[in-house]
Parts: C-alpha cells; structure tokens; sequence
C-alpha cells in the first residue's frame, strides 16, 4: 500500500528518530575520562593591600588521559577548619598534556576578617592536632567545558603539610 504522506512530512516524522541515533553516536566519541589529579604544589606569599594576605598558591595538575585538556582559567576557594579562608582567580591558559602534567600558579586573597576568624579559632584549638583543608576549584575551557576538583589534607601548626585523602 503506497504512503499518502508527502516526502517532507516523512522527513519529519523521522526526524526524531535520526537526532536520536546522532546523539548516542556523539556520546560514544568522548567516551569516558578520568577525573584530573589535582595537588598543591607550593605557597609563595605575594605583596598584599591593607589588611588583605595575598598567597601565590602553585597546583599541579596530572592528566591521566589519552588526550590532552585545554584550559582558559582557573578558580579556586580553601576552606581550613571548616571556615572559608581564601579565594582566588587565574585568567591562565593552556593544554595538560595526555598523560601528563602542568603546574599552574594562582594568586590568592585572604581577607581580614577570614584571617581574624581562623587566628580567633585557632586559639581553641590543640595545637597537637592537623588542621583540615579542602580546596575546590574548577579548570574551564576546552571541548569538555570545567573540569572541577577538591583537593583535601592537613596543615600541621608545625608548617608540614600532609594530604590525608
């Protein structure tokens, strides 16, 4: 039996059909990554504003993928005892390489109340026992939009730092 449907009609009811089957294809291509392996590598102080600390805080970021990820800026928030602490932005740009790494440095802004909120926590605190940091941030840009990541450990009052994940 012939189809009284005009050809454009047609079209459109497969229409659906045929975005479907584009779709799951496309999906297929990216395939699965492995998150991005994020670590402090450093923290330089820098030269700050009234009351402000300014910290320059060096990350290395490892790609363990078979491609590379590109990177059009950087942002970044450390919470230390359960408190915000600082905050900082990166305008950076570049490529981690596949199965590789770039270490990456992004100023940071300590205001004085967040510094007089920790100093005033700290002197409850045993100072025997590491301080917990979490430090969140997100890599944008790129064919697979932000990468996001946290990064967790202590701070010993003694100066040493020690991830604990």
């Amino acid at each position: 039996m012939p189809s009284s449907l005009s050809p454009s009609i047609r079209l459109l009811r497969a229409l659906p059909l045929w975005l479907l089957v584009l779709l799951l294809g496309g999906c297929a291509l990216f395939g699965s990554r492995d998150p991005l392996n994020v670590q402090v590598a450093g923290i330089e102080p820098l030269p700050g504003e009234g009351l402000e600390l300014r910290l320059a805080v060096e990350l290395r970021v490892q790609n363990p993928n078979t491609t590379p990820v590109d990177y059009d800026g950087l942002a970044l928030e450390l919470e230390v005892n359960g408190q915000p602490l600082a905050s900082g932005v990166s305008d950076a740009s570049g490529t981690v390489p596949r199965f590789g790494e770039r270490v990456i440095r992004v100023p940071m802004t300590v205001s004085a109340f967040a510094a007089a909120r920790q100093a005033f926590a700290l002197g409850s605190l045993d100072p025997t026992e590491p301080l917990p940091y979490v430090l969140r941030g997100k890599l944008a840009g790129g064919a697979f939009g932000v990468h996001r990541f946290v990064e967790r450990g202590a701070l010993d009052l003694g100066g040493a730092l020690s991830p604990y994940r």
